[in-house]
């Protein structure tokens, strides 16, 4: 009995922590931008570490001077329409989750453990949001929001613990915005547009199912490669 009950523990111990399963990008992992119609550069400038896709539109305005891309253009291609029909998987795979946990309107200021947290509306980033692997570098979060995603100016996602952005997924039920200077962490998989606001950073991806993407001179990097919130990781990256 008392080998059965340790068995048994160690095993629910086991399950608790491996939590959700990343979601699966497909052929879409190796872009850091998707856009169903468009993605546009007003202010021009910024880079994008990762490939770049349109589908089913053809329209890139990479901006004066354009966005440097590290990565291969895809316009309405066999390849960008295969990424996009992977991605639509992906989305419909995050926003089906089942057993979320209640999600506040504005997750600001919080520190949340690896899990699948829900918005009945919308869901708002203001400050800091601590997401804290507690030493499980294979750590998954998933946010589902049945409306839009607003990082405040200024709003950070700091990873602690292993954590990393690659394992980090917003499930966005419309539009998704990063304010000025933003430091985001993560894969946005969003229905609708994606703007991202002047000095705003992405360490993860920004994928548009049903609409554009507006880039403002903005540094934006598919991960991996995988890091966390380090000094001297951080300086590496410089």
């Amino acid at each position: 009995m008392g080998l059965g009950l340790a068995a048994a523990l160690f095993f629910s111990r086991q399950d608790a922590r491996a939590g959700q399963a990343p979601v699966n990008l497909g052929s879409a992992r190796s872009f850091a931008v998707i856009a169903f119609n468009t993605i546009t550069n007003p202010t021009g400038g910024g880079t994008i570490a990762g490939d770049v896709g349109i589908s089913p539109g053809i329209a890139f305005d990479r901006g004066t001077p354009p966005v440097i891309v590290k990565g291969e253009i895809h316009v309405n291609d066999a390849v960008a329409t295969q990424a996009m029909a992977d991605l639509t998987i992906a989305y419909n795979d995050a926003a089906g989750r089942p057993g979320a946990a209640s999600a506040t309107a504005d997750i600001g200021g919080q520190t949340l453990a690896p899990g699948l947290y829900k918005s009945p509306s919308s869901l708002a980033v203001t400050g800091n949001l601590t997401l804290d692997a507690q030493g499980d570098s294979n750590a998954v979060w998933i946010f589902q929001m049945a409306s839009t995603l607003t990082v405040a100016n200024n709003g950070q996602v700091i990873l602690l613990n292993g954590a990393k952005a690659c394992n980090v997924f917003w499930q966005v039920g419309s539009a998704a915005s990063l304010g000025l200077n933003a430091v985001f962490k993560g894969d946005m998989l969003a229905a609708a547009a994606i703007t991202l606001q002047p000095g705003a950073r992405l360490d993860g991806r920004a994928f548009s199912v049903g609409a554009a993407v507006t880039l403002n001179g903005n540094a934006i990097a598919k991960q991996p490669p995988q890091f966390t919130d380090q000094p001297w990781r951080i300086l590496l990256m410089k």
